[in-house]
């Protein structure tokens, strides 16, 4: 098998994923398959680029499952990644782009000694046995609720924001507003903070379900009537639109007081990115994404979803870690081991399942891609070209949508013939 071969990659129709042709999804999947025919009314969500059983990426050219190609030939994968992960038959991430239209669940994942024993609990709901931490890289306008709010942010909202208070307990929220510490200096004054806000965490997530729609009205009419903190013009722009949107697609629903009042809200534009460990709190409300994870498919959710809750396990899993939202953003490199008039960037998270490089070749100019020492997957977002191992005579070709499979070891040169060509290139090295 060439160390360079096109995927056919299969679509998610998740609820709330974007409709018809708007997705980068639907258009990505029907570009490399005839037979995928988009629906207007259709949701698609995600596509799925890699070995995970669930959607498994195939060959174009021969139809065979990139699982059952990479157990023939070892050398695709490479004998350090197959050595430290999960053999030579499965890559030890999972690619995906993201087109999203309404919110996704309040959620975490587990890390990996929490998967496994979820996993061998329950393995209707959380079907894998490994970790997912994941990177998300905005490829256009994005925004999203990302780890927990400093804690200043959360007892200001608790003193201004009646609504939020009146769901807890009196004593519980006076507590975390008379003893939490805005800046923790030791070890000890940490651990306190963390303790009061995984207190009010639970308090919130475990409100009586009357009290939380009477108080969920009422913060939505405070939010109408421009009354309260939403008479401030800055605050009813950003967190009163953001309440009313996410009340029409989940009305009365808890996430409106977890996701706003107790997470960070973060935007994103194209190229930027953010990266989520495991065991942190977040839920993407709109845009579209390139994301990239480990080979995992287990959520803990407990908001905005029609799905399982596990709040239990939620709560009591949860860093509570919090900071400010620019804390929570990635910022990418240049990355040394490309040649040519490109410009070539590395996002590299502290885990080792992978790294995501953006390349991006404007028309008539070409980029090389040094070998990496593990397998990788590439995702063409923007412009037309080509694409072949350097050296070669044989060029496959670029468009949106289209996704490549490069072996261990491979020298990748990238072209463009119209526009510019922007790919993705999810990888892993040992």
């Amino acid at each position: 098998m060439p160390a360079l071969f096109q995927l056919s990659c299969g679509a998610q129709q998740y609820g709330w994923g974007k409709l018809g042709d708007s997705s980068s999804v639907a258009r990505f999947a029907a570009a490399t398959d005839p037979k995928f025919v988009i629906g207007d009314k259709t949701p698609y969500a995600e596509l799925w680029m890699g070995t995970h059983p669930s959607v498994p990426s195939k060959s174009v050219v021969s139809g065979d499952l990139l699982a059952d190609i990479l157990s023939k030939d070892h050398s695709l994968i490479g004998e350090a990644v197959a050595t430290k992960f999960d053999g030579f038959s499965s890559l030890p991430f999972l690619f995906k782009v993201l087109s999203i239209r309404n919110v996704l669940s309040i959620q975490a994942h587990p890390d990996k000694a929490l998967a496994a024993q979820l996993h061998s609990a329950d393995p209707k709901n959380y079907p894998d046995d490994n970790h997912k931490p994941e990177m998300a890289i905005a490829l256009d306008d994005f925004e999203g609720f990302c780890g927990f709010r400093p804690a200043r942010e959360i007892k200001t909202f608790l003193s201004t924001v009646p609504q939020f208070k009146a769901i807890l307990s009196p004593a519980l929220a006076d507590r975390f507003s008379s003893s939490v510490i805005d800046t923790p200096t030791t070890d000890a004054e940490e651990q306190n903070n963390k303790a009061l806000l995984q207190a009010l965490f639970e308090g919130v997530m475990t409100a009586s379900s009357t009290v939380v729609e009477t108080e969920a009205q009422s913060l939505v009419d405070s939010v109408v009537a421009k009354s309260g903190i939403f008479s401030d013009p800055s605050i009813y722009s950003i967190l009163g639109d953001l309440i009313l949107r996410l009340n029409q697609q989940f009305p009365l629903d808890i996430g409106l007081f977890c996701g706003v009042f107790l997470l960070n809200y973060v935007t994103l534009t194209a190229g930027e990115a953010i990266f989520l460990k495991a065991k942190d709190p977040h839920a993407y409300i709109s845009g579209d994404i390139i994301e990239c994870m480990a080979a995992s498919d287990n959520v803990v959710r407990a908001g905005f979803t029609p799905k399982f809750k596990d709040v239990k396990n939620l709560v009591a899993m949860l860093t509570y870690d919090n900071a400010p939202v620019d804390d929570q953003k990635m910022k990418p490199a240049q990355f040394g081991r490309a040649a040519g008039d490109g410009d070539v960037t590395v996002y590299n998270p502290p885990i080792p399942e992978f790294a995501v490089l953006r390349t991006a070749v404007k028309q008539d100019k070409k980029e090389t891609i040094n070998a990496l020492e593990g397998p990788s997957v590439v995702v063409v977002t923007e412009g037309t070209g080509f694409v072949g191992i350097k050296g070669s005579e044989e060029l496959l070709a670029l468009k949106p949508g289209f996704v490549f499979f490069v072996g261990a070891g491979t020298d990748v040169e990238f072209s463009s013939s119209q526009g510019t060509v922007v790919a993705y290139t999810a990888f892993c090295e040992v």
